[in-house]
């Protein structure tokens, strides 16, 4: 494995050789084949999925995107929040990208994406749909997407998340299925950056890896798939990716990873001067990128069966997860109950803020392990630690939620949420807790909860209880910053008849229920999670990814 070292040296000598030669072809086509700038000879239809980024990006009177885009015949369609089958359209952070392209659920999704034609931003046409299917597909993650956890030079990993290795393992992933469509062409549009420079340089080397290794590591030979690095163009005026002079210049400067162009102090959109920039840079490049698909005799090949390939071996779960009984929702050991997804952790974008909670061992109160939540917020920040579901569970039956917890520092207030629907329909509900240093009981009967202030009908009473969709725990930096650790354990159901249970007696429950459990992907985002993180953005924040 390159050491850390090793691996800036190496970006050095290719930060050199580009500033010294002008710039790089692409790694997939010598300069001997002639690259190709031109406008393509008939319209194309193109479809991009985005959020507010793409939506300023192609505006009219911000980024100009579409009209560009047209007057090099492309038909510009657009897909945005609320977009498609199940709303898949909400979901466009790089864990959804497998749900959109390597889920059960990919061939009614793409069908969809390959047949609109519709706006789902504002931006004007003046060319007229040519009909048939979408040729083109960008994709783009908004922003929060460069705040990437793990360290620069972390392989890919085995399952999705928002880390370097997560991220790896999404984009080898996706390569799979565009293998199997090479009468497309996939673009993708790395995420804008940040200004926050804590995991610049995290976004800085994943994003090289997508322009420079990402294929030759995958062996892909395909001309239908190509990336453009938004991040790379917003990140200073010199900094540039770019079709000029007969190759394909790409260009930065060492130390500047974070966003250049923000739309206002504090708001990570880039601004009108930051996206025409990409603009100008990107439809060339794609004029190119188009010419070279086209060129490869591939593009008109039929479709193939988007199943992965047989000598692709699928990720496994670590461990199944046993069937939940009436009472149990986690107990945090390696074979106890998880109702949901893993545990996940969500943050505010201010600075300074962490998180990282994992069932761990060392300190429980039952068993080997305990859930351990570490965190530090600031003045006005938020983090979160949840599970979700990909159905709605009905809990009527039972009186509350019960658990134990310790915390340092002591009096450490933390709050439980509980979640209602998803997406666009999402309710949060809360009750807030001061933590005691040593393990203690927590009951929270359901009358403890009450409506969000940041959500409509702020303090209204919890009354659904047989419509939960997740639930979690919650650090408020309200009014001034804190830190500390929270373990929590032995998550159960309040229910009358089992209420005089001790919590020794889970693991022999466990064991007899374990034996027929499901074995579920340990792996797999449903779009539930996404949901409840994105709404929680949304709802936490002034403006939309």
């Amino acid at each position: 494995m390159m050491s850390k070292q090793a691996r800036k040296f190496q970006w050095s000598l290719i930060l050199v050789t580009v500033l010294l030669l002008g710039g790089i072809p692409l790694p997939s086509a010598p300069q001997s084949q002639g690259l190709d700038p031109a406008s393509p000879d008939e319209v194309v239809k193109l479809i991009f999925i985005h959020h507010s980024c793409g939506e300023n990006w192609l505006n009219d009177d911000h980024g100009g995107l579409a009209n560009a885009l047209q007057e090099n015949n492309y038909f510009v369609s657009d897909t945005n929040y609320g977009w498609g089958p199940d709303g898949i359209g909400d979901s466009t952070d790089i864990p959804n990208w497998l749900i959109w392209f390597r889920s059960e659920e990919t061939a009614r999704y793409t069908q969809a994406l390959y047949g609109e034609s519709d706006q789902n931003a504002p931006y004007s046409r003046f060319l007229d749909d040519p009909g048939g299917e979408n040729q083109v597909i960008m994709f783009k993650s908004c922003f929060p997407n460069s705040e990437l956890g793990g360290q620069p030079d972390d392989p890919a990993g085995t399952y999705e998340d928002l880390t370097v290795a997560g991220a790896k393992y999404v984009y080898n992933e996706l390569l799979h299925y565009f293998r199997t469509r090479p009468d497309k062409l996939f673009v993708v549009i790395t995420a804008p950056p940040v200004s926050n420079s804590s995991l610049a340089e995290n976004a800085r080397t994943f994003n090289l890896w997508l322009v420079n290794d990402w294929l030759q590591e995958n062996n892909y030979a395909l001309n239908n798939v190509a990336v453009f690095d938004f991040y790379n163009v917003l990140t200073g005026p010199d900094n540039h990716h770019r079709f000029v002079n007969g190759i394909v210049e790409y260009t930065y400067t060492s130390g500047m990873n974070t966003l250049y162009y923000p739309s206002s102090p504090g708001d990570d959109h880039p601004s009108e001067a930051g996206n025409r920039k990409a603009t100008e840079e990107f439809v060339p490049l794609l004029n190119v990128y188009y010419h070279l698909w086209q060129s490869d005799p591939a593009s008109s090949s039929a479709p193939q069966d988007s199943a992965p390939p047989a000598d692709v071996e699928e990720p496994q779960p670590e461990h199944p997860r046993a069937a939940i009984s009436a009472e149990w929702i986690d107990d945090f050991e390696t074979d106890g109950y998880n109702l949901g997804t893993e545990w996940e952790s969500y943050m505010g974008a201010e600075a300074g803020t962490q998180i990282q909670c994992a069932s761990a061992a060392g300190n429980s109160h039952n068993g080997s392990s305990a859930l351990e939540i570490n965190f530090e917020v600031p003045a006005e920040g938020w983090a979160t630690c949840i599970q979700s579901y990909g159905e709605a569970q009905d809990w009527s039956a039972a009186d509350g939620i019960s658990f134990y917890a310790s915390a340092e520092p002591a009096n450490l207030p933390y709050d439980m949420h509980l979640y209602v629907g998803w997406n666009e329909t999402l309710e949060t509900y809360v009750a807030h807790i001061e933590g005691a240093t040593q393990w203690a009981q927590v009951d929270l009967p359901w009358e403890a909860f009450t409506r969000v202030a940041w959500e409509p009908n702020g303090g209204a009473t919890f009354a659904a209880m047989d419509q939960i969709s997740g639930l979690g725990f919650g650090f408020e930096g309200d009014p001034s910053a804190y830190q500390g650790t929270l373990w929590a354990d032995d998550l159960r159901l309040m229910i009358e008849e089992t209420a005089a249970v001790e919590a020794q007696e889970a693991p022999e429950s466990k064991a007899q229920e374990s034996d027929g459990g499901p074995c579920l992907s340990a792996f797999l985002l449903p779009i539930a999670a996404l949901g409840i993180f994105m709404k929680r953005q949304m709802g936490r924040t002034s403006f939309k990814f």
